[in-house]
C-alpha cells in the first residue's frame, strides 16, 4: 500500500515539473547582468531584453549585480533555482577570462551553468582621451614607451575585458601602464572625456556616441574585422600590431540543472529576438553582430567555452595577470 502511494506521489510530482516547463514562463523572467548599468553589456542586454519580452508575452527584467570582473552577479544566478525564471547574461569575461585571472572564481564557466546561446559578437576600440598626441597605432605605443610612469587607462574593473586588453597590449609593448579600475564602464568614460585618463579599451556600444560627438578619439579597432559603425577606423593588426584580438562574445546561460525544454525554449527565443530587424539595426549602430545560427545554439556554447577557457588561460598566464 506504502509503495503505492510513493509511486503515486513521484508520478503527480513528475506530471508537475512537466507543467510547468510547458507552462513557462507564467511570471517575469529576470536577466542577471553582472556589472553596473549604464555599460555595453548593460545597453545590449536592455536591447535584448525588450524584444524578448514581446516574444514571451512576459516582462523581461534587468537586473544590474555588479562586482568582481561580474563574478558576483553569476554566483547570484548559479545558486538561484533552476526553474528558467533567473538568467545571466555572460560571456568571454566571465565565462573563460576570469577562470585564469582569479585565484579562487567565485564560478566554475565549465560547470555551473545551463548553455543557452552565444548570441553576439562585440569588437573592442582603443580610445583616447582628445587631445592625446598620437593619432594612431604606432604613435600610440610610442607615447606609451616614452610615458611609462604618467600614462594611465581605465577599465570597468579588475579582470574585465578593458582590463585585460591593455594588460596584452602592454605585453606586446613591453610596458606597465598604470590601472585605473572603476566600478563599470561609465566612470571610466567620464575621466577619459574629461581627460584624467589617456585611454580605454572598450567596446563600441560604450564609447560610440562619445566619438561621434568629437569628445574622445578612436585610435584602433581591436578585434580580427573592421566594425560598421566605424567603418574608418582601422584594426589594430592593419597598423602593424599582430594577435592584438580582444573582441568579447556574449550569451545567456541557466543555473545548472534547468530542465531541457526550458533552455531549448529560451534558446529559441533568443533566435528570434537577435533575427529582428529592430535588434539587428540596433546592433549595427553600437558595433555588435550576430553569429550564424549554427553558432547561437546549446551545443555550440557548451562546447566553445571550454575551448575558451584554454584560450584565454594562456594569454593571461603569459601576460602574468592575476587577482585575488
Amino acid at each position: 500500500m506504502l509503495g503505492r502511494i510513493v509511486a503515486g506521489l513521484v508520478v503527480s510530482l513528475a506530471s508537475l515539473s512537466a507543467h510547468a516547463q510547458q507552462d513557462w514562463p507564467n511570471r517575469p523572467v529576470t536577466i542577471v547582468v553582472p556589472y553596473a548599468a549604464g555599460g555595453p553589456v548593460d545597453t545590449v542586454a536592455r536591447i535584448i531584453g525588450a524584444r524578448m519580452g514581446e516574444i514571451l508575452k512576459q516582462q523581461v527584467l534587468i537586473e544590474n549585480v555588479p562586482g568582481a570582473g561580474g563574478m558576483v552577479g553569476s554566483q547570484r544566478v548559479a545558486q538561484s533555482a533552476p526553474d528558467g525564471y533567473t538568467v545571466l547574461y555572460g560571456g568571454s569575461a566571465v565565462l573563460a577570462q576570469n577562470q585564469a585571472i582569479y585565484k579562487k572564481p567565485l564560478v566554475d564557466g565549465n560547470k555551473d551553468f545551463a548553455f543557452v546561446s552565444m548570441f553576439a559578437d562585440q569588437a573592442r576600440v582603443l580610445v583616447t582621451r582628445k587631445d592625446f598626441p598620437a593619432d594612431d597605432m604606432k604613435g600610440f605605443l610610442a607615447y606609451m614607451k616614452a610615458n611609462p610612469d604618467k600614462a594611465t587607462y581605465g577599465s570597468a574593473g579588475a579582470g574585465s575585458g578593458s582590463h585585460v586588453c591593455p594588460l596584452i597590449i602592454d605585453k606586446i609593448n613591453g610596458t606597465k601602464i598604470t590601472h585605473v579600475p572603476y566600478r563599470g564602464s561609465s566612470g571610466a568614460l567620464q575621466d577619459l572625456v574629461a581627460g584624467r585618463l589617456d585611454f580605454v579599451a572598450e567596446q563600441i556600444a560604450t564609447v560610440g556616441a562619445q566619438v561621434e560627438a568629437g569628445n574622445i578619439k578612436a585610435l584602433a579597432i581591436l578585434g580580427r574585422d573592421r566594425v560598421a559603425s566605424m567603418p574608418n577606423v582601422r584594426t589594430a593588426e592593419e597598423q602593424g600590431v599582430p594577435n592584438l584580438d580582444c573582441g568579447s562574445w556574449q550569451a545567456l546561460l541557466l543555473p545548472r540543472g534547468t530542465p531541457e525544454p526550458i533552455v531549448r525554449r529560451l534558446a529559441q527565443v533568443v533566435d528570434e529576438t537577435v533575427e529582428s530587424p529592430a535588434v539587428v539595426d540596433r546592433f549595427t549602430k553600437i558595433g555588435v553582430s550576430v553569429p550564424a545560427r549554427e553558432r547561437r545554439t546549446p551545443e555550440y556554447l557548451t562546447s566553445y567555452t571550454p575551448a575558451e577557457i584554454v584560450r584565454w588561460g594562456a594569454i593571461i598566464r603569459d601576460a602574468g595577470i592575476s587577482a585575488d
